[in-house]
């Protein structure tokens, strides 16, 4: 695949991730080549490369004579992502503590922000996911990032699939905790807290 191909490919991943997250498509729908092709006004390379990534990410099935389709949603599966995010971002945050920079605390500070003040579940959860990465982003360690990033990504799904009731702006109290023991350079206490608040997902 040429470096061209590569980035569209990237580019129609990540417009079809952002999709599939926020419940555009369906559970079990299935993602047609043709049509997306169309869409992206592109080949049939970039495309199937883009639906193997999200295979791999988790968000896409591959089904035999049926195509790619978007995954289903369990309970199971989202018990399995908070036990993951559970176990992994208490660390990458222990590391990522000591390492950030003024300007990444100004960035996890902004993402606190963003996420404080939204007005509806989809910018809440964009800004959830920017904080809870940019706060392990100085860990050091590049693929346990990508893992947290992959897991934040499923369990939004999740988190925005079961929402029965239109949002309604709130503090997060645990962010603003994270965030005074971050600016301390106390690592202990905010992995504290970060357990205590992953251990509140549904």
């Amino acid at each position: 695949m040429t470096v061209q191909a590569t980035k569209k490919s990237d580019q129609i991943a990540e417009n079809l991730t952002s999709e599939i997250v926020k419940g555009a498509y369906a559970p079990g729908e299935k993602l047609r080549q043709d049509q997306i092709a169309q869409d992206y006004g592109a080949s049939h390379v970039p495309v199937r490369e883009a639906l193997l990534k999200l295979v791999a990410q988790g968000l896409a099935v591959s089904i035999p004579r049926r195509g790619v389709c978007v995954a289903p949603l369990d309970r199971q599966a989202a018990r399995e992502l908070k036990v993951m995010r559970q176990a992994l971002e208490p660390v990458a945050l222990l590391h990522s503590v000591p390492n950030m920079t003024p300007a990444q605390i100004l960035k996890a500070e902004d993402a606190q922000a963003r996420c404080d003040n939204a007005d509806t579940a989809i910018a809440r959860e964009d800004g959830n996911r920017a904080f809870h990465m940019a706060i392990v982003a100085a860990c050091g360690m590049p693929r346990l990032v990508e893992e947290i990033h992959n897991l934040q990504l499923l369990y939004a799904r999740h988190f925005l699939a079961g929402l029965s009731t239109p949002w309604q702006k709130r503090t997060d109290k645990d962010h603003m905790a994270i965030m005074s023991a971050i600016r301390a350079r106390d690592a202990q206490s905010a992995c504290s807290v970060l357990q205590r608040h992953l251990a509140k997902l549904r």
